[in-house]
């Protein structure tokens, strides 16, 4: 069964070979004077016919049953994502990670699978990495062995070549579905129960600030975008991103992104560049993708003094990690405050935090909602007003356990019933919720 299984890998590791060599040849064989004056539909059905004049060719001893194969496989090298076409036209694949020329797995459902996909040699893969790379308008080579990017069809790509990468270059692509996941969505697939997503509509239309924490994967843009569906549209919102991802329908939306620096190492925009200057832009609320350095004390500030509603997320492993994680980020910024000035200046500023997890089976659960109300005596205090408890895993691979209420009321129901919105109590009642089936945002 092994010698099988190498015999297979193999076999489809010559197939991209000699993809390679026909691609090769083909650009030999293109006359670009001529290919100036095509239109790009002409070029394609020119280089189609190119590709299957070369596969046709007794040389090449190609069998009759795979020269449609390669003709297209060629295609996909010059327009497409080569080996990877198949993976990033499938819906169900939410991450494709490339670990060198013979490994690719990928995600499904949050849990990651090998795959029977090879390039011809790490070459063949620095050669499709510096492709995608290009078209997104950035570099990657020994000078600058990491890059991250932003494709054509929304997809985040990381790459890292190298001398930096011990094992040959790997690709990190992370997929954006067309249709962004919704809270109608999430409530069904049980990522949060009806009356937790209830509550956090009501937060956003109320403007409490709102930070999602969570590990890599676990869903926070997901999240952040179905949250800033419910920001009223006569606000005016600035977002913050090192590669965008936020999807925003409003009209009134100004996207920043940050740029790094050039090849002299100069012309850097950061984040916390970005968010000062988003400051003199007359925003009503400030979205930062991720924080993860100095600019949150920037957007503190900013959520101190007036930018209510404002959202950002956060890696941590749990709520009061998220809070830590800040603290150790406002000493990044160069800023020497003592740690209870720091604490304090953090839970004025922060009224929410969403933790949400990726469980060991894939899937994506929204594990606490919990409210900052204050700092004493050295510590925060923290409610949490939903959680989820876990039971253990049934035999079909899927978590057991329950949303629940735990009976608190939150301090920030005075707040939103002052500015008009309000909550029925019983909401808070501690009980288990319910969850899963059909949702609509009943606020």
């Amino acid at each position: 069964m092994v010698a099988q299984t190498q015999t297979t890998q193999e076999s489809r590791q010559a197939f991209q070979q000699l993809k390679t060599r026909l691609h090769h040849r083909m650009v030999d064989a293109i006359d670009m004077s001529k290919a100036g004056s095509l239109s790009e539909q002409e070029l394609r059905d020119q280089l189609r016919s190119l590709a299957s004049h070369l596969c046709s060719m007794d040389e090449v001893n190609l069998p009759a049953s795979d020269r449609e194969v390669m003709v297209n496989e060629i295609m996909n090298e010059i327009y497409g994502f080569g080996p990877l076409e198949s993976l990033m036209t499938d819906p169900s694949v939410t991450d494709v990670l490339v670990n060198g020329s013979n490994r690719v797995f990928v995600e499904r459902n949050g849990v990651l699978e090998p795959t029977d996909i090879h390039f011809a040699d790490d070459a063949h893969l620095l050669q499709f990495i510096q492709r995608l790379v290009g078209r997104a308008g950035r570099r990657i080579d020994e000078v600058s062995p990491m890059v991250d990017a932003k494709l054509p069809d929304g997809s985040r790509l990381n790459a890292v070549i190298p001398p930096l990468a011990l094992r040959g270059p790997t690709v990190s692509i992370r997929r954006f579905s067309a249709r962004a996941l919704l809270f109608e969505d999430m409530v069904g697939m049980r990522t949060l129960a009806p009356e937790m997503a209830d509550f956090l509509i009501m937060a956003v239309r109320g403007r409490q600030n709102v930070l999602l924490s969570g590990g890599t994967g676990a869903g926070k843009t997901t999240m952040l975008n179905n949250l800033s569906r419910f920001i009223p549209i006569s606000e005016r919102v600035v977002t913050i991103e090192e590669t965008a991802e936020l999807q925003l329908q409003q009209s009134d939306v100004v996207a920043l992104e940050t740029r790094l620096p050039n090849i002299e190492g100069k012309g850097a925009v950061t984040q916390r560049d970005l968010l000062r200057n988003s400051l003199r832009m007359r925003p009503d609320r400030i979205i930062v993708g991720e924080s993860r350095g100095g600019e949150v004390l920037d957007m503190l500030q900013a959520m101190n003094t007036g930018h209510d509603g404002s959202m950002s997320t956060i890696h941590a492993n749990d709520t009061r990690d998220a809070l830590s994680r800040m603290e150790l980020m406002i000493a990044l910024s160069g800023v020497e405050l003592p740690t209870a000035v720091s604490r304090q200046y953090i839970s004025s500023a922060i009224q929410f935090i969403v933790h949400i997890a990726r469980l060991s089976t894939g899937e994506r659960k929204v594990m606490r909602i919990s409210e900052v109300c204050g700092y004493k005596d050295g510590a925060y205090q923290i409610e949490d007003v939903f959680v989820f408890r876990m039971m253990g895993i049934s035999s079909d691979g899927r978590v057991q356990g329950a949303f629940y209420a735990t009976g608190y009321e939150p301090q920030a129901l005075k707040r939103l019933a002052a500015a008009g919105l309000e909550l029925p109590h019983h909401l808070f009642a501690p009980r288990e919720l319910s969850s899963g089936g059909e949702y609509k945002p009943s606020i």
